[in-house]
């Protein structure tokens, strides 16, 4: 297991071109084990207790804002086995890993709609935000029964249900006031997403958010993504020109 020591002083981006916001998807768990001849939790749990390390190295880095894709829309159509050992390590994370986090400062979010949770579950994730919801090194959100549709359509529903009430009119509803209603409205957008286990698409994440999102494809798969890794792909987006639609 790598060290939550970072060991990014030789890929350092330049002074300045930090990211804000950095957004992860977490791929290739599965794929990880199976190339190690072990069972699928294997890779999952090894997955897990990379999500910690990373956190840290990113915030000793100067990113301020991260965002991970731990658990999708989609991913209820898994085995379910497979999807009830997701809970567990879910629950085994949460109370495992949130001293240590609140100890370092980070500020701990949950996104996605959470009535498809046990119980126990939704509990567990407004106590670890309350812990946490006063600290300020480091802004970590963790997307749960999360897609950028509906992220896109709840947002719709609001707006929609303040009209219909008399609160805003329809001319009033701009990229603003739209943009004010998702998930991530207290955050800055994403500068940087990186993508693990060598897939090239986003995969229903943050539809909205990503419009003008650097992005960054990796062959490793996630259990293997350490703080060398992060450090490339910061080294990455600092290299880039971003004029996000105009001229340099």
């Amino acid at each position: 297991m790598a060290s939550t020591t970072p060991a990014v002083h030789d890929t350092e981006p330049a002074l300045g071109l930090v990211p804000k916001h950095v957004c992860i998807i977490m791929d290739g768990n599965h794929r990880w084990a199976k190339r190690k001849h072990l069972p699928g939790a294997a890779g999952h749990r090894a997955g897990a207790n990379r999500l910690r390390q990373i956190a840290e190295v990113a915030a000793n880095a100067g990113v301020k804002n991260l965002t991970l894709f731990a658990f999708s829309t989609e991913n209820w159509g898994r085995p379910s086995g497979e999807v009830s050992m997701l809970m567990d390590l879910m629950r085994h994370v949460m109370d495992n890993d949130i001293a240590e986090l609140d100890r370092r400062g980070v500020r701990l979010r949950v996104i996605g709609n959470r009535e498809k949770f046990a119980p126990d579950i939704q509990a567990k994730m407004r106590d670890c935000e309350e812990l946490t919801a006063k600290n300020e090194a480091l802004n970590l959100s963790v997307a749960v029964n999360f897609g950028g549709r509906w992220d896109i359509v709840q947002a719709a529903q609001r707006l929609a249900q303040r009209a219909v009430a008399g609160e805003i009119q329809m001319d009033e509803i701009d990229e603003m006031r739209f943009g004010q209603e998702l998930s991530l409205a207290e955050l800055p957008e994403p500068d940087l997403l990186i993508r693990t286990g060598g897939e090239f698409r986003v995969s229903n994440f943050l539809l909205w958010d990503l419009a003008y999102t650097e992005l960054y494809f990796t062959e490793t798969f996630w259990p293997d993504f350490d703080d060398d890794e992060l450090g490339l792909a910061l080294t990455e987006f600092a290299s880039r020109a971003r004029r996000f639609g105009k001229r340099g």
